[in-house]
């Protein structure tokens, strides 16, 4: 049993370890000791932060809703990268076109393009894309009525050139337009009903991993993994989807709803063949040690023979087999 002092001399003990611990030069040791855990911290933090700046162009950024991530790259070295690079086959788009209750058509096309997500967004909402698109006869009148930087609010209104079969006309569009560039998306809408009740739309540009076998043996998960893993070598293409409501005020009965949802189609399908030539060209893919001359021909009659098939699928398989025979010929050629 414990007697008093000696109860007396623990609670004395304890004060005096207390006391010892509150010296000022433990303090300062400890003090010391924690500076330098932080400093150690802080610095290797910032030199991670550095590797981390060397493979992606800016940090990441979150949409208002903050739902949404967007990494962005360095745009002029992908576009070297592709250009010292421009293998890349063109598939097919694929479509997928359905007839909503009192509508047209509702259109759905999603396509991989042989660029980065920023350029080919460049392409589509390039006021002046006029050249590239040829469906787009005349812009009558362009008016930014909301600018944010990264988000624009624009009014358009623009003639365009519609084809099917043997024929051929101009339809007049008057749309607004709600790009973002934060996540690659464009919103359009009629801005007044009268024969098309409805006419809307979007388009969405996603990154695609085009060099996926350069990150072995590792499978990267995200864009910030693909390029970690590719040391920033690895090619970024674009997934497009582009999706179209049309909805006449008055339905017309087949046959003449079937034409006009061919026309439709057909219309689509021009949008995305330019698009897809357009992004050859940046890349310097269409120009082959002279042989460009020659080419044209062929394409022109390629293009005839496209023209005379009416299902989208099969006019994009032809143009695939004729890209594959180019390249064949083109290498047989390098070889001798």
């Amino acid at each position: 049993m414990k007697t008093e002092g000696q109860n007396i001399d623990i609670l004395e003990n304890k004060s005096n370890v207390h006391n010892r611990l509150s010296h000022p030069m433990i303090q300062s040791i400890f003090s010391g000791f924690q500076e330098k855990v932080q400093e150690c911290v802080k610095s290797n933090f910032k030199r991670l932060k550095i590797v981390h700046d060397k493979s992606i162009s800016s940090v990441m950024r979150s949409n208002n809703r903050g739902a949404t991530v967007v990494i962005d790259v360095d745009k002029e070295k992908q576009l070297q990268s592709w250009k010292e690079n421009p293998s890349w086959v063109d598939p097919s788009p694929d479509v997928k076109v359905s007839v909503p209750k009192g509508s047209l058509c509702n259109l759905n096309v999603k396509v991989n393009i042989g660029l980065p997500p920023e350029t080919v967004y460049d392409i589509v909402t390039d006021p002046e894309n006029k050249s590239v698109f040829k469906n787009i006869k005349e812009v009558l009148s362009r008016k930014v009525l909301v600018d944010e930087g990264s988000r624009q609010v624009v009014e358009v209104e623009q003639a365009a050139i519609w084809r099917f079969l043997w024929w051929s006309g101009t339809i007049y569009v008057h749309v607004l337009v709600d790009q973002n560039r934060e996540d690659y998306t464009m919103k359009f809408k009629q801005v007044k009903t009268g024969f098309m009740e409805r006419f809307e739309g979007s388009w969405k540009v996603e990154p695609l991993l085009v060099d996926q076998h350069l990150c072995h043996p590792f499978r990267p998960k995200t864009l910030a993994d693909y390029i970690s893993y590719t040391k920033g070598k690895g090619r970024i293409g674009s997934t497009v989807s582009l999706e179209q409501l049309i909805q006449p005020a008055i339905v017309p009965p087949p046959p003449i709803s079937w034409y006009l949802r061919g026309i439709t189609t057909k219309t689509t399908e021009m949008i995305i063949t330019d698009l897809v030539a357009e992004a050859a060209r940046i890349r310097g893919s269409s120009s082959n040690d002279g042989s460009q001359g020659p080419k044209v021909t062929e394409e022109s009659a390629v293009e005839s023979q496209v023209g005379d098939i009416r299902d989208i699928k099969e006019r994009w398989a032809l143009r695939r087999r004729t890209a594959r025979h180019r390249r064949r010929s083109s290498s047989i050629v390098k070889s001798s």
